[in-house]
């Protein structure tokens, strides 16, 4: 059975090719098929009939974020915004990509800012310019950010995570756990809020709190090399060998090699490097080790 063929977008031309509704019309029939480089040259060739259209320029923008070309698909979007500078999607979608994909946050808040003088309690751009400040190391702004989005989504689990975060990057640790707490309120067995958690229990020395949360991200998350190790070591500070070693072994399932040098020179795991069985598991990795190896050579 012969596959159906694409509809004919060119009829529109072939009487008026210098239409302008004709280019943006195929424009828009070929982004939605997933041609978005003839896309590209569609929109050109309407923006040429018509410069100041905002849709051209704004979809232009859409066309070449999927095409990977986010520096040009950011200036697009500025155009299409010094056009109509009260429209939220192209201030929003510009903002976007210069977060997301270009790294520059300066250039995402500003744009993010724009947006919200079309949609002064947009939740998204909250978050967003949030993001970008999170992301600049600067804490006290991307908490005042956040701060504006939770006023639009009180019970959003992201803006309590990302509000936690900052806490605890900023060293206000004690304010970070509570925060941790509220997300977790949300979204009760979310991993990253209990391992996050269990990171400030460690650095400041309440191993078995910290062993507590660890577990609690690894009923959501058995086999997370990360939380079985970490765990290890706060056991290792207690003393608690056997559990210790048995931390070692889950997360050596996963990463064998590394797991092994780690432990081979964490201070806390000193006492367990002594026993027997850790004796012999390191043999037996090493046994292992050797012949993967020979067996790559022949």
């Amino acid at each position: 059975m012969s596959k159906p063929s694409l509809p004919t977008l060119f009829n529109p031309l072939e009487c008026r090719p210098d239409s302008y509704q004709g280019w943006y019309q195929q424009g828009n029939g070929l982004w939605e098929q997933g041609r978005f480089a003839e896309a590209l040259m569609s929109f050109d060739r309407a923006i040429d009939y018509y410069p100041e259209d905002y849709w051209a320029w704004y979809k232009r923008g859409i066309v070449l974020e999927q095409l990977g070309r986010f520096t040009e698909a950011a200036e697009s979007y500025e155009r299409a915004s010094r056009i109509q500078p009260d429209n939220y999607w192209a201030w929003y979608d510009q903002g976007c990509v210069y977060l997301q994909e270009l790294g520059l946050y300066d250039q995402a808040i500003a744009a993010f800012q724009k947006a919200l003088e079309s949609m002064p309690e947009d939740y998204w751009a909250y978050y967003r310019i949030a993001e970008a400040y999170r992301l600049s190391a600067k804490y006290e702004q991307a908490l005042e950010a956040l701060n504006q989005a939770l006023a639009a989504r009180p019970q959003d689990f992201w803006s309590w995570y990302r509000r936690a975060d900052c806490l605890r990057h900023w060293g206000r640790l004690a304010e970070a756990l509570k925060t941790y707490q509220k997300a977790l309120e949300i979204k009760p067995n979310d991993y990253w809020a209990w391992y996050q958690q269990g990171q400030i229990f460690q650095k400041i020395n309440r191993w078995q709190a910290a062993i507590e949360c660890y577990q609690s991200a690894l009923d959501s998350n058995p086999g997370d090399d990360y939380a079985w190790y970490e765990q290890a070591i706060c056991n290792g500070f207690l003393g608690n060998l056997e559990e210790a070693l048995f931390c070692v072994e889950k997360a050596m399932e996963v990463a064998p090699r590394t797991y092994l040098k780690l432990a081979e020179k964490e201070p806390a795991l000193l006492g367990l490097r002594e026993t027997p069985r850790y004796q012999t598991l390191k043999s037996r990795w090493a046994e292992d080790s050797s012949a993967a190896s020979d067996s790559l050579e022949s």
